[in-house]
C-alpha cells in the first residue's frame, strides 16, 4: 500500500473555497479512481486554515494515475489563489492500519 500525507494552508479568507475544491478532488476519487482505496480530508480544529489529506492507494501506478488526474490538476491550478506557502507532500509505503 502507498501513501501520501498532504499538509495545506490556505490563503487567508479562503479556507470555505479550499474545502470545496478539496471536496471536489475526493467527489473525484469516490466515481473515478477504485484502486485509490482512502481518500480522507480533514481540517485542523486548532487552525481551521490548514487541511490534511490522507490517500491510500492500491499500488504506485494508482498514485500515478490519482496524481495525473482531471480533479488534482484542477485543484493545483487554483493554487495561487487559495493556497499559502508550500504544500507539504509526505509519499510513504503503509504496514501498518486498523480499518
Amino acid at each position: 500500500m502507498i501513501t501520501i500525507t498532504a499538509i495545506i494552508r490556505a490563503k487567508p479568507g479562503q479556507e470555505e473555497a479550499m474545502r470545496a475544491a478539496l471536496l471536489d478532488v475526493a467527489a473525484h476519487v469516490a466515481a473515478e479512481e477504485p484502486e485509490t482505496l482512502g481518500f480522507y480530508l480533514s481540517q485542523s480544529l486548532a487552525d481551521p486554515a490548514v487541511f490534511t489529506t490522507y490517500e491510500r492507494f492500491a499500488n504506485e501506478a494508482a498514485m500515478e494515475r490519482h496524481n495525473g488526474s482531471p480533479a488534482t490538476a484542477r485543484f493545483f491550478a487554483l493554487g495561487p489563489e487559495l493556497i499559502e506557502g508550500d504544500v507539504i507532500l509526505e509519499t510513504c509505503r503503509e504496514y501498518s492500519a486498523k480499518a
